[in-house]
């Protein structure tokens, strides 16, 4: 039998993820965009679509705030930091610090906003002969009061630098977990967040794992490192799991207790796909009003005022949606002048 305590609560996943203290909330763009066309756009019509506020979904993917290209042109940012892990197609990004990266499938990006960032995340459709599939992550987490202001980060996290792990059941049956974030393993931690993130704390049992768990498989969850941990699981696309004694569908998430080994069963047959994200809270008032998250609505009023007047170092791109070219390239250009170029996975 399962442990029937094992599930606090369960929520049903809307477009945007409900999550818990330090995350703020985690979207999951899954886009099967059509063959692009010459300016890396889709090779569709689109009239009706409502161009720089598109989250339609219709015919399988959305264009966002983009109008060529989908995806999000230059906006700021402050107070918090953004999480994108590709899981399929590319996304160019460009920001104020003049850094600039095409990553794709495996790949995170990890951005410290801190006292103010300007961003560009843009989708270009680099296939022209065939669909572009783009699936990925987006998770927002947030920083506490003393390192709202600290300086932007741009950080890289590249596909073979990233942990995964396959745990064998004794029927044999696979579960892979691959660890952004944190530590499954001792001795294997994953790769180094941003300086003034929560997750680089020693103690804030930051965790974000993706779960694959093969067709039957089961697999066990190891207990959280401290006692206050908030662990929650999300369980997407098609398949389900039996987590303890209770079954947690695709589209639903689960807050699970932390201070137990929890066990984890594919209830689907055919394999079922989860997120995990788990962190100590940090335990301060959220005030979030569009692009900015502080800690109270003077220091939203502040962010914004200090945009109006700085433009967060302003803007060295010459268009506000950036595409870095037709090369189908993984490549990052950091503030500092350092650059990275990886073979294409």
């Amino acid at each position: 039998m399962g442990d029937p305590d094992a599930v606090v609560q369960q929520v049903e996943l809307g477009r945007v993820w409900q999550t818990v203290d330090p995350f703020l909330f985690c979207v999951h763009h899954d886009d099967d965009y059509p063959q692009g066309d010459e300016e890396f756009g889709p090779c569709a019509p689109l009239v009706g679509r409502n161009l720089g506020m598109d989250f339609s979904g219709r015919d399988g993917w959305s264009m966002y705030h983009g109008s060529l290209v989908p995806g999000f042109p230059q906006h700021p940012h402050r107070g918090f930091e953004t999480i994108s892990f590709m899981r399929g197609g590319f996304m160019d990004h460009s920001d104020s610090l003049g850094a600039a990266a095409r990553f794709g499938r495996g790949d995170v990006q990890w951005m410290t906003a801190g006292s103010g960032i300007v961003h560009a995340e843009m989708f270009p459709l680099l296939n022209h002969a065939d669909r572009n599939p783009t699936e990925l992550f987006q998770i927002w987490i947030n920083l506490p009061a003393g390192d709202k202001m600290v300086p932007p980060h741009f950080t890289m996290l590249w596909d073979h630098e990233i942990p995964r792990h396959t745990f064998l059941d004794d029927r044999g049956r696979p579960t892979t977990v691959t660890v952004v974030a944190g530590q499954l393993l001792d001795g294997h931690p994953a790769p180094t967040p941003p300086p003034h993130s929560w997750a680089s704390r020693a103690d804030t049992d930051v965790a974000i794992w993706h779960l694959d768990v093969a067709g039957d498989a089961t697999w066990t969850l190891p207990p959280v490192r401290h006692r206050d941990t908030v662990r929650t699981l999300y369980v997407f696309g098609d398949g389900s799991l039996r987590v303890g004694g209770t079954e947690v569908t695709g589209g639903h998430a689960a807050v699970l207790r932390g201070d137990r080994p929890v066990e984890v069963v594919d209830d689907a047959g055919s394999g079922t796909e989860a997120l995990v994200l788990q962190g100590r809270p940090i335990g301060e008032p959220v005030v979030q009003y569009g692009p900015f998250v502080m800690n109270d609505r003077r220091g939203i009023q502040q962010a914004y005022a200090d945009y109006a007047d700085t433009g967060f170092g302003g803007w060295p791109w010459s268009d506000d949606d950036p595409n870095h070219g037709p090369e189908v390239r993984r490549f990052a250009r950091h503030a500092d002048g350092r650059e990275e170029e990886l073979a294409v996975v």
